[in-house]
This record gives structure tokens, sequence and C-alpha cells, in this order.
């Protein structure tokens, strides 16, 4: 998931009835759902049959809802009998369905015909007299409607950076898409797109004004979404403003807030943004860290499902309590895990405190004990029936990578490098892009590219190439970013485009780069490394060479033996003078990437 895109996520909620929003109670009504496979698809062949897919969130109120009211509607029922075999996924338990579909939101609907050809696409919940309805039209005429449209032929770009054209427009984008009135990006659902407030701080960093505005003035109405109770984020609010919370917690709203918010506060030393990430953590260390030091996927919306949970959420917590536990998904995605661990390694690096830095080392251990694969990548549960998922690799990469950034410890290094080798041998195409699931491992239904997935990825392969110094990397990162600098590709959605903006952004600049030199067991070089991590850009390389250890995996500056520890950062082909105090590293930095 971007496995969620935020707009996919909550595009059904537009269309409901406000009635519904009342309704209890949760149940499959009688029908026998099945799992998806290509069987189903035989099987309809055999039968004569469409094949009904319920793509569902176990945290979602309405498809709670919509398993009672619709799913237990007896001509509904029977309908679903007579030609239909129903199938029942939870999105989050198979990101290639997830990113297929993420345009729908969840519920998502899609009805096929045997062939496994799309005939109908809806978004969101769907009444039982509209379902009847829909479901009695598809008997009498199959014909795929207007929700499915023919694939388009893409011709993708040959360079791996957005053209001039190009770039203006998203740029364009951007700052249109931003609501000046509300804040934060779109104008009914409200919700902290963490891509454009880290695309507005890094513009922020480099002098604009307006950015820096737009960046705060979103931090500070996503501050709405906390819950003042348990911690953790709402994933979103309804109503065109911030006070209108939908209150499911799932785990990419968690981590990537969390992200943020320290990454804010390196930036701009605000109390507000640092007492935020504290507050995400609190509720995920509470609710959603396992026993075994892992971390689990969701907790609903609900306390009873299909039943709104505004009140429940007013109360304290000695009163949420006493009346019960909306449930948690237990599920130990290794791609959640990857997010988690990278966002307890920004909030380590903007605080220093080791707590942080422990429970993303332990998480990281477990997914690797419980969840790698041959060749260094990652299964997404303990069994993936259509996996590996490209999302689960390129997360735990990215958190390695973070891992190594933060530490200075080779094997995480090391780790990250076989994450992305594993996704250069299963993932990639001939074309341009990564696709989100093995593409040896194909069904009836091939997996395509996922706009955030290569987003991440570019982002991810370009850093490790800038550490690592291997020319195979760039060109991982290259793949990725020239399927995000195609035209029909970078058009696709209307303003949620700074995730492109900001690959463009690394991809045709140097990371801030800083190196400790001395020995990993001096206090003065862990205090160097301390502020160098504190430095307050998200694109940066920060390395610590102990000579002790050899050479530095990219060794492309050669820095003097000092008789103490010093921090050099360097840049546009040359380095600065040492620096030997810690509260220096920040200004040493800047004045080198100003000149």
């Amino acid at each position: 998931m971007r496995a969620a895109i935020w707009l996919a996520l909550l595009v059904c909620f537009a269309v409901l009835p406000s009635s519904a929003s009342n309704t209890a109670g949760s149940g499959a009504g009688g029908l026998r759902w099945e799992s998806w496979s290509d069987g189903v698809f035989e099987r309809a062949k055999r039968e004569k049959k469409f094949v009904l897919l319920d793509l569902e969130a176990v945290w979602c109120h309405w498809c709670h809802v919509m398993d009672e009211k619709t799913y237990r509607n007896p001509a509904v029922i029977k309908l679903i009998r007579s030609k239909y075999i129903p199938v029942r996924v939870d999105q989050d338990s198979r990101p290639d369905l997830s990113n297929r579909y993420e345009d729908y939101g969840w519920p998502a609907t899609v009805v096929f015909n045997s062939s496994g050809g799309e005939i109908v696409k809806r978004a969101g919940y769907i009444p039982p007299d509209e379902m009847t309805s829909l479901l009695t039209a598809i008997i009498k005429d199959p014909t795929p409607g207007p929700s499915v449209q023919p694939k388009k032929s893409i011709t993708y770009a040959r360079d791996a950076f957005l053209s001039a054209a190009l770039r203006k427009e998203l740029q364009g984008r951007y700052v249109a898409g931003y609501d000046e009135e509300k804040a934060g990006w779109g104008t009914y659902h409200k919700f902290m797109d963490w891509d454009s407030v880290e695309y507005s701080m890094a513009r922020a960093k480099g002098g604009d004004e307006r950015a820096a505005r737009m960046a705060r003035e979103t931090l500070a109405a996503q501050l709405k979404l906390i819950d003042p109770v348990w911690g953790g984020v709402y994933q979103y609010s309804t109503d065109g403003d911030w006070d209108h919370p939908h209150f499911e917690k799932i785990m990419q709203m968690q981590a990537e807030n969390m992200r943020i918010y320290s990454q804010a506060y390196l930036l701009w030393n605000d109390p507000k943004y640092l007492k935020a990430a504290t507050d995400i953590h609190r509720y995920l260390k509470a609710f959603l860290l396992s026993p075994e030091g892992c971390f689990y996927t969701s907790q609903d919306a609900d306390l009873v499902k299909g039943k709104h949970s505004g009140d429940y959420f007013s109360l304290s917590d000695a009163e949420r309590r006493k009346r019960g536990m909306p449930a948690v998904d237990r599920h130990m995605y290794a791609r959640e895990n990857g997010w988690a661990i990278n966002a307890l390694v920004a909030l380590y690096s903007a605080t220093g405190d080791e707590q942080y830095f422990d429970q993303a080392r332990r998480a990281a251990e477990w997914i690797i004990k419980n969840r790698s694969l041959p060749g260094g990548g990652f299964s997404h549960d303990s069994k993936d029936p259509a996996g590996p998922y490209l999302g689960d690799t390129l997360a735990m990469g990215r958190a390695f990578l973070s891992l190594y950034a933060a530490s200075g410890d080779r094997q995480w290094l090391s780790r990250a490098e076989q994450a992305a080798d594993f996704i250069g041998k299963h993932f990639q195409t001939a074309g341009a892009g990564f696709v989100t699931a093995d593409v040896a491992k194909a069904g009836i239904h091939k997996p395509e590219p996922q706009r955030d997935e290569n987003v991440m990825m570019a982002r991810f392969a370009n850093l490790l190439y800038h550490y690592s110094g291997k020319p195979a990397y760039k060109k991982l990162a290259d793949q990725a970013m020239r399927y995000l600098a195609t035209a029909d590709v970078a058009r696709q959605r209307r303003i949620l485009v700074s995730g492109i903006l900001l690959a463009d952004t690394e991809l045709t600049s140097d990371p801030a780069h800083v190196t400790v030199v001395g020995r990993k067991d001096d206090p003065q070089a862990k205090a160097l490394f301390a502020a160098a991590l504190k430095y307050p850009a998200a694109y940066k390389r920060v390395e610590w060479w102990d000579s002790r250890e050899g050479p530095l995996p990219n060794m492309d500056v050669e820095f003097p033996q000092l008789d103490k520890a010093a921090a050099f950062a360097c840049a546009n082909k040359r380095c600065s003078l040492p620096v030997f105090k810690p509260d220096g590293v920040a200004a040493m930095v800047d004045r080198l990437n100003r000149s």
C-alpha cells in the first residue's frame, strides 16, 4: 500500500448517505466467501458464473456497514448465489490487489467475467437496493460498463528526470492544490499528505517562504487528528475541515506522520512537532508493538463494527477501556514493519534517544528471522498466496539504509544492498518502473507498476547508490524515475504530485554529505555523529569512518587522519575544513552547500 494512496482510501466516503453512520453490526450474511486465486475463474467457467470481488479493509467502518446491510440482504444473497462466486480479500493482506484497485477505496467492489475481464468497478458502500440492481443488470448484459476503460498504450520517458515543462506543470499542481483557507492539499478530505509536506520542507530549507508556510500550516492542522488520549493519528477528517475524524489507525499513517514530525522538529525546533512524533510513538508502543518486538498492522475505526465511534473516542482512557477496545489487526507484515522502522530511526535521529533505535533494530531483527526470503527479499506474511510483493522488500531495504545511516553499522548497508538486488531480479520490467508483485508468479492478472512504490524505489535506490558507490543502484533508481517521468503517469493525480517532485529533485542532485572521522568508541566522535544526524534535511548522507574498519563503502573522498575526531561536509566536488565541535556541524554543511 501506500499502498496507500490516500485519495484511493478516501474516495468511497464521499458518496455515503449520512444515515448509515449509526448502523451497527457485521457478518457475512450467509454467503460463503472464497479466497482470490486463478482457480476461482476456472470454477466460474465451469459453472457459467461471474466473480464478485469484495476488497475490504479490516479497519474500515463502511466495509463493516456493507457487510451488515448489503451482504445480509436476502435479495442480494439470492442473486449472488445464483450467478456469482463471491470473493473477499483484506486489502492489507494482498498488496497486488490493493495497488491495482486503490483508486476505488475500501470497500471496492469489482465484478469479473469468467475469463478475468473486468465488467464493473465500484467505489465505496453500495446499499442493498443498488447492489440488487447492479447484479441484475450484469446478468442481463455483461458488457463492461463505463468504469472499465481500455488500457492506454504508454510510451515511457527516455530520460530519468522530468522535462522542464512537466516539472513546471507538476509544481503548478502542487501549489494550486493547497487549501489556503483550511491548510493541507485537497478541500474535502483532510489529512497530511507526507510527500507534499516533505517537499515543502525541502523547499523551505532552500529559502522558499511560501512552501514553509504551507508545511507549517498543514503540520499545525494535522495535530487535530492526533488522538489526545492514546496518541496515534486518525486517518483523515471529512466535511472539508479537520474536525470530523474517521478513527482508524493504520500503520502507514502512524509511521509517516512520526517521520515527518521528527523532520519538522529538526528544521524548525518547534516542540509541538516533537510532541506529535512522541505521541504517535506512545500509541505504537502501547497498542501496535507485539511482545516479539515487531509491529501489528492497524486498529479498527469501530468498537462495534459498523457503528460510528465518535462518542467512544471522546471518552477518557478509563472510560474507553471500560467499554472495550477496537480490534487490532495482529498480522505482522514486513512492509508495515519497514515503515515503522524507518520512522523510529527518524525519531531517534531527531532526539538521540536510544529507545527508538533499539525498537527499530529489534523489529528489523524479527522480520529478518521470520520474513526473509532467499536472495535478500522478504515475504509479506508467513504465507503469501501471490507474493513476494515489491512493497515488503522495498520498505525493508529503505529501513535497513536508515539503520545504517543512523549507526554506521555496515551490516545494515549490506542488507539494504541485498534488498535492492532482490528487487532488481524479481520486480523489474522490460519497460520502465517496477511492478508490485513478482512477474514470474503472475496469473490471469499481470502485476503493474504503482506510482508511490516507484517514488520510494527511485529515492531508496538513488540514496543507496550514494552510500555504496555502486552504479547498479543508480540504474535501478533511473528505471523507477523513467516511469515517474512519463507524462501519462505523472498526470494521473490532480494535486498529490509531490512524491514525483521529490524523486526528481533527489535524482538530479547530491545529498547533503557529512562524514565523521574518528573511532566509534570515542565520545567526541559520537557527539559529532549525533549532530550530523540532526542536520535538518531528509535527503542526506551521513557516514562514520573509523579507520579500524577499513575504507568506507563509497570512499569517494580522501579524509585526513587527525589526532582527534572531526566532521567534514562535502558538496560540489569539494570538502570543508574539519569541525571539532558538534554545534558547528549544521553551520558547516549550510555554508558549504550555499557556496
